[in-house]
């Protein structure tokens, strides 16, 4: 086993939900991430679409056990000392697969070793391994205190206990209620909470503080938009602000998922997205799935749909051919990974 050291941090990460281009949903998911080595261990196991068993929507006893679990505080869930390190972010069963790993003390150091992808009670290195991926050896004292912090204690605040869950609510203005309200059935369908108003400004600054973004539909005037960003900034609230200018359900979901991802740059799939020439221009920072799906309306305001692109892309700078009809200033493309979402307008 190698005695070279590795460095173990979390980080926020999300795994990013939305309305699908065949009509189905994905679950949005928040969760801590393990950076190994100063870089997310997702990233190393290429196209894997799944969260870590550290994710916010996990009951306070629940989150808890998952700590103490990895700090070895408490027994192993599987057999032969293995853990959970990633799962179906759907529905978190061992059936759907997921990443394990042995993680064993070796003196004072802790020890990830032996990942495997597993589906039943025991796991065959040989066909189901990560092979190439660790041991990774942690100093015992930094990786400790790295998995202490997510432990509530006597002076932990109700807003720290709720993580980002808790900001994993949209607020959604404007007059049309009809397109506002199936906005909102689609984000409550893939776990954001969503409330519709039409004006914010006498709201308590305790209710403000507990939204993530901000949606302004068409009719919302400018004045009443500054109205609701001094609403807000009295309450000391960091929101993202969303222009719900297309009325088109999938495209404005993708753009609050995007709102909504404080994950920085080093943690995500997809770095950038623009469309011009008749070519997108995609950049991945690591082996990952993408699919570029269209939107575009029609003469009529019709919304249509293009799958552009569906596939695995490895990291760097990729280049994708469009079709003509998606013409300037009525499409829009969206660019969506297991942890990324990106919107670009179609430009000439």
């Amino acid at each position: 086993m190698s005695a070279q050291y590795s460095t173990f941090g979390l980080a926020p990460a999300i795994r990013a939900g939305g309305v699908l281009a065949d009509g189905g949903y994905q679950a949005h998911r928040d969760f801590m991430d393990f950076i190994v080595d100063g870089r997310p261990l997702l990233f190393q196991l290429s196209d894997l679409d799944a969260v870590s068993p550290l994710a916010s929507d996990v009951p306070p006893a629940i989150f808890a056990t998952h700590v103490r679990r990895l700090l070895l505080d408490a027994d192993a869930p599987l057999a032969d000392n293995r853990y959970v390190i990633y799962g179906c972010p759907e529905c978190e069963s061992l059936a759907c697969g997921a990443v394990t790993a042995v993680i064993e003390r070796d003196g004072t150091d802790v020890v990830w070793r032996d990942f495997a992808w597993q589906t039943y009670g025991t796991v065959d290195l040989e066909r189901g391994g990560y092979h190439g991926i660790g041991p990774f050896r942690f100093d015992g004292e930094q990786y400790r205190t790295e998995l202490e912090q997510l432990l509530p204690t006597d002076d932990t605040t109700d807003a720290q206990r709720d993580g980002p869950a808790a900001r994993r609510r949209v607020l959604l203005i404007g007059a049309r209620v009809a397109v506002l309200a199936r906005l909102a059935a689609a984000l409550r369908t893939i776990g954001i909470g969503a409330d519709i108003t039409q004006d914010a400004a006498g709201a308590p600054p305790a209710e403000l503080s507990g939204y993530g973004a901000v949606v302004f539909g068409r009719a919302v005037t400018d004045a009443e938009r500054t109205v609701v960003r001094e609403a807000f900034g009295r309450a000391g609230a960091d929101v993202a602000y969303v222009d719900g200018a297309a009325p088109v359900i999938p495209l404005l979901v993708a753009r609050i998922e995007n709102a909504l991802d404080r994950t920085p740059p080093s943690g995500k799939r997809l770095l950038g997205l623009t469309a011009t020439d008749g070519t997108a221009c995609l950049q991945v920072s690591s082996t990952c799935r993408v699919s570029l799906v269209a939107y575009r309306l029609d003469l009529l305001h019709r919304t249509r749909t293009e799958e552009v692109f569906d596939g695995v892309l490895a990291a760097g700078e990729h280049r994708i051919p469009l079709q003509a009809r998606l013409k300037k200033g009525r499409s829009a493309l969206v660019a969506r990974s297991a942890g990324s979402v990106l919107i670009a307008t179609v430009d000439p």
